[in-house]
């Protein structure tokens, strides 16, 4: 750029919650920012939206404070009212709270009830899940110190963080040593199939132990803003408005020259930067970013390695989700859970293979044709969605305005592959596969938890892994980070390592959010957009 006005400290790309988190801090700090984001609304996957008089939750369904999202809230003075927001666990015919820790002991009796042959290993899981929750009280057990004054506030350093910080180093050994996939884990506990489906299928495939039997204590964590997870960033946005943070909507970043730290948008404008925190997918950045321009060296060597890694690497698992608006009262389905609801119904589970069968399914849909692979693909998922865990968020049970008097809106989801329906857009029946997901979803909620839904529905309409990929900009429509199924985990991915998490092979560039750190989730990318600002905001005032 000619004219050094036209320079920013610190320009910050993807309007996410790490990329407003970043944007937040540096402008508090008296820091010129832009903040670009290809989308129309900021958030990323914390959004909120109104059609027909109901409000609808996109990205996550609830917040888990984890001990960084009401710190950093007010680090910065900005109000935003929650609610709790309860969670409830279902299987067929039986349902029950999530509330306090003493719920801990009908879960165990819920899985006693379906699997009386295996109460043995129900008692020796549900133990493990107790030693994890004193671990996660552990961990999240004080205020994250990067959203706290530590030169003068004494009180909390000597009085909270030092006492913690040695149980945190005590306990962090612990959990690492919980890393293996979920599945093999539950496998050392117990023989049983169902049982280990019936636990398991709530995460992601293959996620790390910890972090899965972790749940149960995060539920018991779980917050919703009035008005809607999107209130969230909406506050945020009217934060950095507020601070002079220029933010510039409907701008896809297209290209990032880091010799001359300049950005190019979709219009052919270019951007000046100091430095810059990338908040959005990591494939697109060393895809759009121009390594050729960096001297021979060892930066240009480590920058190409870094985008051959990146780009063998694939996102995390993805979702689909069905949004149905039905003429039922709020107290029916307040009689039957919380507004935040885990469902499985059936208590077969999903079955060991079923996930080795869809790959065996679309790795033959050449050679089988089209057509046959389309019934193949369609009775998968009518077996699939018929076995796995819903969840169900209902809004208007934790903010009564958010749906028409008498009426209640269902948002519904389930994990879901992004290859299934990438190919059913190549075949031309993607259509078709979002009409039987929606139909299954329905169906199966029909004939078991909720008889009468079907005919009570007023409206519907779908969100699949396409739609994330397209309008969040994931790599294979990722909910969160990468996948743990691959050989590596192409990013930091230990809590105590987090700091180096935001590192980038590219000079005075920064990362942040759900694509620099997995597992990740709403606090770890409000955590990393600090880092990244902090990082970005230190290297800047020191030339």
């Amino acid at each position: 750029m000619s004219n050094r006005t036209d320079i920013h400290d610190l320009i910050v790309v993807g309007g996410g919650m790490a990329g407003l988190t970043a944007s937040a801090f540096a402008a508090r700090a008296g820091h010129s920012v832009l903040l670009c984001d290809k989308e129309a609304v900021l958030g990323g996957l914390i959004h909120s939206f109104v059609r027909d008089g109901f409000t609808w939750d996109a990205g996550i369904r609830a917040l888990e404070d984890s001990g960084i999202i009401l710190p950093m809230l007010e680090s910065l003075g900005i109000p935003v009212e929650f609610v709790r927001s309860p969670v409830s666990l279902g299987i067929e015919d039986r349902v029950i709270p999530v509330e306090s820790p003493r719920n801990l002991a009908d879960y165990e009796a819920l899985l006693d009830h379906f699997f009386p042959e295996s109460s043995t290993d129900v008692a020796r899981i549900i133990k493990v899940i107790k030693r994890v929750i004193k671990h996660m009280d552990v961990l999240y057990g004080v205020e994250n110190p990067a959203f706290k004054d530590l030169v003068h506030d004494r009180d909390y350093v000597f009085g909270k963080l030092l006492p913690w910080l040695a149980r945190f180093l005590f306990t962090i050994g612990k959990i690492n040593r919980m890393t293996m996939p979920v599945e093999e884990y539950l496998e050392t506990l117990s023989d049983s199939r169902p049982l280990i489906d019936i636990i398991g299928q709530h995460f992601f495939k293959n996620t790390p132990a910890f972090f899965a039997l972790s749940y149960f204590s995060l539920y018991l964590d779980y917050v919703y803003p009035v008005g809607g997870t999107g209130a969230l960033p909406r506050a945020m946005e009217g934060y950095c408005v507020a601070k002079g943070v220029q933010i510039r909507k409907q701008t896809c970043i297209t290209a990032v020259d880091p010799a001359g730290h300049t950005v190019t948008d979709q219009t052919g404008a270019a951007y000046g930067y100091r430095k810059l925190v990338w908040a959005a997918d990591l494939k697109t950045l060393y895809r759009v970013v121009d390594i050729d321009a960096l001297q021979e060296g060892r930066a240009r060597n480590k920058a190409r390695e870094r985008a051959a890694a990146l780009e063998a690497a694939s996102g995390g698992d993805s979702g689909f989700t069905l949004y149905l608006a039905v003429d039922i009262e709020p107290a029916w389905f307040a009689a039957k859970s919380n507004g935040h609801f885990f469902y499985t119904p059936s208590r077969k589970g999903v079955g060991r293979g079923i996930h080795a069968e869809l790959e065996a399914i679309l790795a033959a849909a050449s050679s089988d044709g089209e057509r046959r692979f389309r019934q193949r693909a369609e009775e998968w998922i009518e077996r699939y969605i018929g076995s796995t865990t819903f969840e169900i968020s209902i809004p208007v049970l934790k903010d009564a305005s958010l749906a028409p008097a008498g009426k209640t809106g269902l948002i519904i989801s389930v994990l879901f592959d992004y290859a299934l329906c990438d190919a059913a857009r190549a075949g031309g029946w993607y259509e078709e596969l979002k009409t039987l997901t929606e139909e299954c979803l329905i169906g199966n909620l029909d004939a078991t938890v909720y008889p009468g839904l079907r005919d009570a529905a007023r409206s519907r309409f779908s969100y699949t892994p396409l739609s994330i990929a397209r309008i969040i900009g994931s790599s294979e429509g990722a909910i969160t980070g990468w996948a743990f199924t691959g050989s590596t985990m192409p990013a930091v991915n230990r809590i105590q390592n987090i700091s180096r998490s935001v590192v980038t092979a590219l000079p005075d560039i920064y990362q942040a959010g759900q694509w620099a750190y997995s597992p990740s989730g709403l606090p770890i990318a409000i955590l990393t957009g600090k880092l990244a600002a902090d990082r970005a905001m230190k290297m800047t005032c020191s030339h």
